[in-house]
């Protein structure tokens, strides 16, 4: 895995989204910030980031991952193995549906996923040190450096999305306090089924990774 920084950036999603789309970097490739300024956040907001915050993004080539790997529940496979390398470090970060990482009830970051040509690319922002009003900031002190590079190496080995799947349904029994936006309107995730697929069932619909 190449492993690149930059002091500032717009989004390190979309700088890494049209690389790979226009062949100025080969997967795997990684690219992190020091401050990103436009980054997408939920339901396309901005998410920003600040110094000392871990702004990241990654390519993958589709060929290196599990054959049983659901494409639209990419990011909840990734969001699963970034919280199984952070819970290593002793942090109680938890997942809440599809993607969201929360310490207690309170939002510090979250993951998305792009196919680009032949690769995905995913993107994940955590708020380490800083935190805007109604969010937190994650319980264990990692750098966006150290954070980066670790977890690059953990995920060399990719487990399947069935090994996956069983711990994530373990993590889905906690958002059932929360809710979700679909289509502009508020559901209860205790209205929800989760799917084997990642996917959730709720009000008759069945719906995937919001994004």
């Amino acid at each position: 895995m190449e492993i690149h920084f930059i002091d500032r950036i717009g989004s390190t999603h979309q700088w890494l989204s049209e690389a790979v789309k226009n062949g100025k970097v080969t997967p795997p490739f990684a690219l992190y910030a020091g401050i990103q300024d436009s980054g997408v956040g939920t339901r396309g907001n901005v998410w920003e980031s600040r110094e000392g915050n871990l702004s990241l993004s990654f390519a993958i080539p589709s060929s290196v991952l599990p054959s049983d790997l659901p494409q639209l529940s990419m990011s909840i496979y990734f969001s699963q193995l970034l919280l199984e390398f952070l819970r290593a470090f002793g942090s109680n970060v938890w997942l809440k549906w599809p993607n969201d990482f929360y310490i207690e009830n309170k939002k510090i970051g979250g993951m998305m996923t792009a196919k680009i040509k032949e690769s995905f690319i995913i993107s994940v922002g955590i708020n380490l040190t800083f935190a805007p009003k109604e969010y937190a900031t994650l319980d264990i002190t990692l750098t966006p450096k150290e954070l980066t590079e670790g977890f690059m190496e953990y995920i060399k080995n990719f487990p399947s999305w069935k090994q996956i799947f069983s711990k994530y349904k373990l993590e889905f029994y906690l958002s059932q306090n929360f809710g979700v936006h679909i289509e502009d309107r508020y559901f209860s995730l205790r209205e929800a089924q989760l799917c084997p697929d990642g996917s959730i069932e709720i009000n008759s619909k069945k719906v995937y990774s919001l994004r």
